[in-house]
């Protein structure tokens, strides 16, 4: 489960709101042609071509590759969507430079620090998929000082990593 933000998001103002119709005709066409994956993949790079920073045209990306199975693609995605993300909330530009203090990150119904938080999950749940420990471990305590009633669920990913090389004697 890619952990960035539901469609209900999609339609916020606060994310771009109401999306060009033929952004959004692409983006339907790429939902509805999901099984032909080159078919898909033109329709996506097409929405975003023509609404390259609007959050709907990165997070439909996202989700494309990371159920295809394209972890390097979602994780160029990602990154993307943090970019996106930081400027939106007019954070500092590198995640490790953001401060609880920096934005409303405690409150679960402020879309742009929510933005924020899901999107850096994805990221650090990304690396840790393929192999970039410390990078993930790094995002998930960044997520965790931010967000330190852990709204976002990165305790999870922070459990996954305590686990990992332990031997299962269950």
């Amino acid at each position: 489960m890619p952990p960035i933000p539901d469609d209900e998001w999609l339609s916020a103002a606060v994310l771009g709101g109401g999306l060009p119709p033929d952004v959004h005709h692409h983006l339907s066409a790429a939902a509805q042609s999901y099984d032909v994956e080159e078919v898909a993949e033109r329709h996506l790079r097409q929405a975003r071509l023509l609404a390259p920073w609007h959050a709907a045209t990165l997070i439909a990306l996202y989700r494309f590759y990371f159920y295809k199975g394209r972890l390097k693609d979602a994780l160029d995605i990602a990154r993307l969507c943090l970019a996106k993300a930081a400027q939106d909330n007019k954070l500092p530009a590198d995640w490790r430079q953001v401060v609880a203090t920096d934005a409303d990150f405690g409150r679960f119904d402020a879309p742009l620090p929510r933005f924020f938080l899901f999107t850096l999950k994805g990221y650090a749940y990304l690396h840790m998929r393929m192999g970039g420990l410390d990078e993930g471990l790094a995002a998930v305590l960044k997520l965790l000082e931010l967000d330190p009633s852990d709204k976002v669920g990165a305790q999870v990913l922070l459990n996954v990593i305590q686990r990992m090389g332990e031997d299962d004697h269950d």
